[in-house]
């Protein structure tokens, strides 16, 4: 356990080359997806989702991408192969659409695929044809830049099966099309870890995925938990993040402390941070979670490594990763049915904070302790004393 953190702290930023010079904290906005799915989705329900991020703090406290997911397109292209919007559910168009995000001080941000088909089209029954950006990749992004789009979610959707491409080959496409542009886009890449874009993905995109699709329970919480442990050996950097997927606070059976140990761990992976609930509709207890500006902030401080997994017993794990300001948070997860006593050796003397109570709790040497609710985290940042 010693070891491990002595490795840790002094743990240095990966030399690697970036994307592009955008995304230098992790990215953190709302998406559709979670909240209608497919044909759920129009755009009085995205003008709805950028008032309420405008008029309940979550874009002060930095959820500023307004991001369409997949089933916005026309069932097929314009005559000179341009993509559409569906004429029924966005009749003012994306550019129009764009520009009333924008209007509320957010940014804007869209789903397109790199090859024939939308995962919606396999899943979903979406009734469309030839709205992938395969062969028309300069174009899509040409139209995207003048829409206003600031973010592109470009996900897989069996890419490889379906027309036989290849994923660095096929996302490098896009990122190169984008790069072309006047207008910056945030590059998001969607593969679900697969071919492990975590040891390619810094020079291609702004984050990537690393994992299947999180859903809203605990058991797929902490299976996603579970399989970040590896990956955080990849560390993402300034502008490029390793992603475990969108937050499900809100969703599905997650109670109030699983919510908040699920934000705990997402923070402490510096993941990007895209609420996927009717903001409008958000209680009370769930808005403090995602306005957490101490947990948030955790998130958007890079120190040189991602959260990495100290300790791992059957039921409870310790996560720890350095701040700035020579600081360093620990979580302290019990992914259990009984409380327990979970403990981090943390050499060194400390001024401990607790970022869920919002309270000093006092002083420690060596060692940081907390009796942990089941299905609970415990987010302590230690300053040094």
């Amino acid at each position: 356990m010693l070891i491990a953190l002595a490795v840790l702290l002094s743990w240095p930023a990966p030399a690697v080359e970036e994307a592009n010079a955008l995304a230098k904290t992790p990215p953190m906005g709302w998406n559709s997806w979670n909240q209608v799915g497919c044909f759920g989705l129009n755009e009085q329900v995205v003008r709805a989702a950028a008032d309420a991020l405008a008029s309940t703090w979550m874009r002060d406290a930095g959820y500023r991408y307004v991001v369409i997911d997949d089933c916005w397109q026309a069932p097929a292209r314009a005559a000179d192969g341009s993509l559409r919007a569906d004429p029924t559910r966005f009749p003012s168009g994306i550019a129009a659409l764009a520009d009333y995000v924008h209007s509320r001080g957010l940014e804007f941000g869209i789903y397109a695929v790199p090859g024939s088909a939308t995962c919606a089209m396999a899943n979903n029954a979406y009734p469309a044809h030839g709205i992938g950006s395969l062969g028309h990749e300069r174009q899509d992004a040409e139209t995207f830049a003048s829409w206003g789009v600031d973010y592109l979610k470009y996900d897989w959707c069996n890419a490889d099966t379906n027309d036989g491409l290849d994923r660095v080959a096929a996302y490098t496409k896009m990122h190169d099309a984008l790069a072309r542009l006047p207008r910056p886009i945030v590059y998001s890449i969607s593969e679900y870890g697969v071919g492990e874009p975590w040891t390619w993905g810094h020079a291609v995109a702004n984050s990537w995925r690393t994992t299947a699709d999180l859903s809203p329970t605990w058991a797929s919480v902490t299976s996603v938990i579970d399989e970040q442990a590896s990956v955080a050996q990849s560390t993402g950097t300034p502008g490029g993040w390793n992603d475990p997927d969108m937050l499900q606070v809100g969703n599905g059976t997650l109670t109030d402390s699983e919510n908040r140990a699920h934000f705990s761990m997402w923070a402490i992976f510096n993941a990007p941070l895209f609420a996927g609930t009717d903001p409008a509709q958000f209680g009370a207890t769930d808005r403090a979670t995602l306005t957490n500006r101490e947990v948030i902030a955790i998130d958007q401080d890079f120190a040189g490594t991602q959260g990495q997994r100290l300790a791992v017993s059957a039921s409870t794990q310790v996560w720890g990763k350095p701040l700035s300001g020579s600081r360093y948070v620990v979580v302290l997860l019990n992914t259990g049915n009984s409380a327990a006593r979970v403990s981090a050796a943390i050499p060194g003397q400390w001024t401990v904070r607790d970022l869920w109570l919002h309270t000093d709790t006092g002083t420690a040497t060596d060692t940081v302790s907390a009796t942990v609710a089941p299905h609970s985290a415990t987010m302590l940042q230690l300053s040094p004393s």
